[in-house]
């Protein structure tokens, strides 16, 4: 027990690269504790068994079997998302997985399907909404401080080498993978989509331009919201020679929003007509993640736990997760087609 609180105990599959927000974010929360680790890779699971001391594997079924667990934690490459996120629910756990959910309709659909007949939660990481700028603009929207939303720009000028693709053999892969929108893009969807409301249609066109691998590492995109408000979202992995922005601009009536840095982290610029206590707040809410990830995991992790002590909604659940998994499909029907695609989409099989 923890503050008279329960406590949960936490597994996780997939040691990779994110796994490490995952790791600090559980350690510094009273009432979750790291109980397991897995990964198809020995000695990666071992090194960070190791470094946890907890149990490690390299089969998810064995950890299942092997350790009681309330909650795991799916961090392994995204088109494996659903298969295990399916195994744990059907052993009773709940299930946090890495963005995003699935890579086809139907794979994320089976998922959710699978926790609500498992009766168990199923969240879906989405860290950056959490960041104290989005916050903060999401108050903004939701106080009607903007009157009607007109523009809003996404853009994500980052950077992945090669050698990044060529660490795993899935990365990059349409089986495994996707591309820039599917994979490094993917919070900055759901955050146009969360922020601005539903997609009425999207146009796009995609681009594998620099990097050996199967999908794009540039696109754009163009929206049309239901409101009648446009959208752009620009992406590319291949931004020399490092990472330089990935932001959010919204334009309304009577309000103009910037929030930049690398990782939506930053207000660059706040401007609205009437007055709001929350503009004495714009300069303490920057932060500076050591990486594009942020320090929304905790956060995160601070709602899955209250969630699960019966206090709060979750911030996001697997049909809000859906919803930008849909946009990203549609983003990609469109640019394979070249014709405007009409969402939501129709769930198909995989």
């Amino acid at each position: 027990m923890s503050d008279g609180q329960p406590r949960f105990r936490v597994a996780l599959v997939g040691c990779g690269r994110i796994s490490r927000n995952h790791f600090d974010a559980i350690a510094r929360i009273d009432g979750l504790a790291l109980v397991s680790v897995c990964d198809s890779v020995a000695s990666r699971a071992e090194a960070a068994g190791q470094a946890h001391g907890v149990p490690w594997f390299t089969s998810l079924e064995e950890m299942l079997a092997a350790v009681p667990s309330d909650v795991v934690v799916i961090a392994t490459p995204s088109g494996l998302h659903p298969q295990h996120g399916m195994l744990a629910a059907r052993a009773g756990r709940h299930v946090i997985t890495e963005k995003p959910m699935a890579i086809t309709l139907h794979a994320a659909d089976q998922l959710v399907q699978a926790c609500d007949d498992a009766g168990v939660r199923l969240f879906v990481v989405k860290q950056n909404r959490l960041n104290p700028p989005i916050q903060l603009l999401r108050r903004a929207i939701d106080k009607g401080r903007f009157g009607r939303l007109f523009m809003a720009n996404c853009t994500v000028r980052w950077t992945r080498p090669q050698e990044y693709y060529d660490q795993a053999p899935w990365r990059g892969t349409w089986e495994f993978d996707g591309g820039a929108f599917m994979n490094q893009a993917s919070h900055y969807v759901d955050l146009v989509q969360w922020l601005v409301g539903p997609v009425e249609s999207v146009m796009a066109k995609t681009a594998t331009l620099a990097r050996r691998i199967e999908a794009e590492d540039t696109g754009a995109a163009i929206l049309k919201f239901r409101s009648g408000a446009l959208g752009v979202l620009e992406v590319t992995m291949l931004t020399y020679p490092k990472n330089l922005e990935g932001s959010i601009t919204l334009l309304g009536e009577r309000g103009t929003v910037r929030i930049g840095g690398t990782a939506v982290n930053k207000v660059e610029h706040w401007e609205f007509a009437d007055y709001d206590d929350d503009d004495k707040l714009v300069d303490v809410a920057a932060t500076n993640p050591p990486t594009v990830y942020g320090f929304g995991h905790e956060g995160y992790y601070r709602n899955v736990l209250a969630v699960l002590r019966g206090e709060a909604q979750p911030d996001t659940d697997g049909r809000s997760g859906r919803k930008s998994l849909e946009l990203i499909l549609g983003i990609y029907e469109s640019a394979r087609t070249g014709r405007e695609v009409p969402l939501p989409l129709r769930s198909g099989p995989a």
